[in-house]
């Protein structure tokens, strides 16, 4: 395999840091295209945790939050940008973003919109907290466990966040899963478009951009596991997770992956 393990619980001693090498990956095309299979895993497999296994929302969070502690744990403890435990951590954030989202739009009976408005309050609040802490939010200063800190609790932020936008846009707003998907994707482009083409602040293109892929994956999760009834397309959640599983896994084993050069 391309990516060795060696190393990766060894106490971090800042030679990576040294480097000038950040513990996230660099962005391209692949990590958009994993971001996106990674979200949609989180909805599915969240759902079979939660709903297919009747264990609730509560009891789903309660696990999930725990798989997603330590993963952050062992992405801090890391010595250098591991794409295993990077990614196996943003699925962590996916998964205990659904059923939290979920808990907080059904089992308090704040709704979707109530939810979303929660959430989005929560994450502009960890994104100043870090800005004014750190004096930045760009992803390329994540080289420190501190900073990494402020990193992960934001992402799950957003992951939650973006749980609770997919499902008001599908249901709430009565888009459906397709209506969903051609708004997330349109608003995606929009934020390519912006790259592309101006001069506004990659650091907010790329939140603007990683908050919606979130719901882009939740519709899509959940278009392919609703009922026929519904406007899903009736799949099994255990069945779509493995296959997105074992799609993350192809990407992560067989393309490079490159840590982003740090900023100073």
């Amino acid at each position: 395999m391309q990516h060795s393990f060696k190393g990766i619980f060894q106490k971090p001693n800042g030679d990576a840091f040294e480097k000038g090498l950040s513990k996230v990956p660099e962005l391209t095309l692949l990590f958009w295209i994993i971001k996106i299979a990674a979200t949609t895993l989180g909805e599915t497999g969240g759902d079979a945790v939660s709903m297919s296994m009747n264990l609730g929302y509560l009891v789903g969070t309660a696990i999930f939050a725990a798989v997603f502690i330590i993963a952050v744990l062992i992405q801090i403890r890391a010595t250098r940008f591991h794409p295993v435990i990077y990614w196996f951590t943003i699925i962590a954030t996916t998964t205990v973003g659904t059923t939290l989202a979920d808990f907080a739009d059904r089992s308090l009976g704040i709704g979707y919109a109530g939810g979303s408005s929660l959430l989005f309050a929560l994450l502009m609040g960890s994104l100043a907290i870090w800005y004014f802490t750190m004096g930045s939010v760009s992803i390329n200063t994540v080289s420190s466990p501190k900073t990494e800190i402020f990193y992960w609790v934001t992402i799950m932020f957003s992951q939650t966040l973006g749980t609770a936008l997919g499902d008001w846009t599908a249901d709430t707003a009565g888009f459906g899963y397709g209506g969903g998907v051609v708004i997330f994707v349109a608003l995606l482009a929009i934020i390519a478009g912006l790259y592309l083409w101006t001069r506004v602040s990659r650091t907010f293109l790329f939140w603007a951009a990683f908050i919606l892929t979130r719901p882009l994956g939740a519709v899509v999760g959940d278009f392919l596991d609703k009922p026929l009834s519904s406007g899903g397309l009736s799949l099994s959640r255990y069945s779509a997770s493995i296959v997105l599983f074992v799609f993350i896994l192809a990407c992560i084993f067989l393309f490079p992956h490159r840590a982003a050069k740090k900023s100073h």
